[in-house]
């Protein structure tokens, strides 16, 4: 985003490079025309008051007076004996003693509307000594090479003599060494100077108004007994770019520069001011929208905080389309021609980036209905990782292999995804195949035990908890075991899940039983087969439980199963994390 506005400001400067008489253009609302034809209207440019304003500026500029005197209603033989002097005397009075705006001067032919009269245009005043300031007035008249022309009238020229004998008296130049009243650029040499000096002044002002501006916030926090975050130095540099800035404007404006170089000057110092002003609201969007975030997380609000990274964002993008908005009125381009431009153009881009908005309302209905959230862990098809970012146009995920996977948040808005972060219990599910050997009482005892184990163990959910057997296999009987371990941290529940099966299989190898081998191979062995011993005491304990109407099948009875709950010790004592250990 810095680099961004850094390159629109340096495209904006360039612009102040342009000719005078395309500025001219720019600043009456609109992109610099193409010239006209000689045969269809004035080289010179005067066939609208603008054009005969910024043509005299641009043209007395270079200092062909002799020229310049074109732009005025004088007659032929008071043009050669006088005009060149009385046009070096209008540029003086232009640049020193004029009051008004070039932006509004009427770039039609036939003048501005609101004036009443086609002929004859008002652009502004010389300010006078005497009581009332003097009118600064364009007529047309018809020229036999061009036409329609517009010139300054005879009235103000009548005026510009005593007017630039007034205005000497109280100039600068009179008491300056020759060397700096020489011209560079169209400015006097002392003026560049002083432009130069005015900066660290008003780099100093604006400084000393960031600091000021510190002070309430600092008493506040300490009344608070709040801790200072810093966020101020956050925008100290942005302020301290409009503050001084505006400084630097207000100490120029004493100066008195040229009209086509104040022009210059305050468009460009202005569009500093503007870019320092959009940069601190940048700035305060970025540190409001993370502490309401961080407020949002902290009262369980996660998605909310989620979906408030998304809004910063667009409001970044929002704020920065207004900054170029604004600088582009600034250099005097027509907003409302731009904005029905981007009205149009938005239509076509809307045509041509169905894909880039389809993800961008994606991740906004994704945050809304706070599926997933930033840290969330999820599996995704046949993927599994953990939320890292949710942009416009993608959502960012860690793998459990480390890699990045991205997703464009469209797909994502209609993809399955499974939370695995909000489980609040992990299945304990194992299926177990026991030797076709295996009697039934053995197995009775085998499943007895096992739902009694479950039944005990802290960090199984005793209420859902049950084994049963599921059927025969080709080569084993088939037991199914269905639990629930109470944690919702996977690291947690592989080592509960490796305690468990350990568990289950020392009931196994009590009852007498063993697991079968998941093959049809035929195969001969010396292995003992069932132990006759340990299934004989198996056999006898469900006849005991027989002749005591104790069977525990279907179930235990409610009140055994009560009486179960924690009686293993988990983690087991000979654990090395175990309670006892030491």
């Amino acid at each position: 985003m810095k680099k961004l506005v850094l390159l629109v400001f340096i495209f904006l400067l360039s612009l102040s490079t342009l000719p005078a008489q395309s500025v001219g253009r720019l600043l009456k609302g609109g992109a610099p025309a193409p010239e006209p034809a000689p045969a269809q209207g004035d080289s010179l440019g005067r066939d609208t008051p603008s054009g005969t304003v910024f043509g005299f500026l641009q043209v007395a500029q270079s200092g062909n007076y002799k020229a310049a005197a074109d732009y005025l209603q004088v007659s032929g033989a008071r043009r050669q004996s006088q005009g060149a002097d009385l046009a070096s005397k209008l540029k003086v009075l232009m640049d020193r003693a004029y009051v008004g705006s070039l932006r509004h001067i009427s770039q039609r032919p036939d003048g501005s509307p609101e004036s009443g009269d086609s002929e004859t245009q008002t652009i502004g005043a010389f300010v006078s000594n005497g009581e009332a300031d003097v009118p600064v007035v364009l007529v047309r008249v018809s020229d036999p090479s061009a036409g329609k022309i517009w010139l300054f009238s005879y009235q103000t020229l009548s005026k510009v003599p005593e007017l630039y004998d007034n205005l000497q008296v109280h100039q600068i130049e009179n008491k300056l060494p020759p060397s700096l009243v020489k011209l560079f650029l169209g400015m006097p040499l002392w003026q560049w100077l002083a432009l130069l000096v005015t900066i660290p002044i008003a780099a100093a002002i604006g400084w000393a108004v960031v600091m000021t501006l510190a002070i309430p916030r600092t008493l506040w926090l300490k009344y608070r007994n709040r801790p200072n975050l810093h966020s101020y130095g956050r925008v100290s540099g942005p302020l301290l770019l409009f503050f001084g800035a505006l400084a630097h404007m207000v100490l120029a404006s004493y100066l008195g520069l040229p009209l086509l170089p104040r022009i210059y000057y305050f468009r460009t110092t202005w569009v500093a001011v503007e870019i320092g002003f959009f940069w601190v609201l940048m700035r305060m969007t970025g540190i409001t929208m993370q502490r309401l975030r961080g407020h949002a997380i902290g009262a369980g609000r996660i998605g909310t905080g989620s979906l408030m990274v998304l809004g910063e964002r667009l409001l970044k993008v929002a704020i920065f389309a207004a900054a170029v908005l604004a600088i582009l009125g600034t250099f005097g381009f027509n907003l409302t021609t731009v904005l029905a431009g981007l009205g149009i153009g938005g239509l076509a881009i809307a045509f041509a980036a169905q894909k880039t908005l389809e993800n961008l309302f994606g991740g906004v209905s994704v945050l809304a209905d706070e599926v997933i959230r930033v840290g969330d862990t999820c599996r995704f098809g046949d993927r599994v990782g953990t939320i890292e970012d949710i942009s416009l146009r993608s959502t960012r995920i860690r793998t459990t292999e480390r890699t990045e996977l991205s997703i464009p948040n469209g797909a994502l808005a209609s993809m399955n995804v499974e939370n695995l972060t909000r489980r609040d219990k992990i299945l304990f599910n194992p299926a177990l195949g026991l030797r076709n050997e295996t009697s039934a009482d053995q197995l009775r005892y085998l499943l007895a035990e096992v739902r009694r184990m479950l039944y005990e163990h802290p960090k199984v959910e005793s209420d859902n908890a049950r084994i049963r057997f599921a059927g025969f296999e080709n080569s084993a009987l088939s037991l199914e075991i269905f639990s629930y371990v109470l944690t919702s941290d996977f690291a947690e529940f592989t080592a509960i899940r490796e305690d468990l099966l350990l568990r289950i299989m020392d009931i196994v190898r009590k009852s007498g039983s063993d697991f079968a081998f998941p093959s049809r191979t035929i195969y001969m062995t010396q292995d003992a087969g069932v132990d006759k011993e340990k299934a004989s005491i198996a056999e006898l304990q469900v006849q005991h439980w027989r002749d005591q109407r104790q069977l525990p099948f279907p179930d235990f009875a409610p009140e055994d199963k009560s009486a179960f709950r924690g009686l293993i010790a988990y983690p087991e004592p000979e654990s090395a994390i175990g309670t006892n250990s030491r």
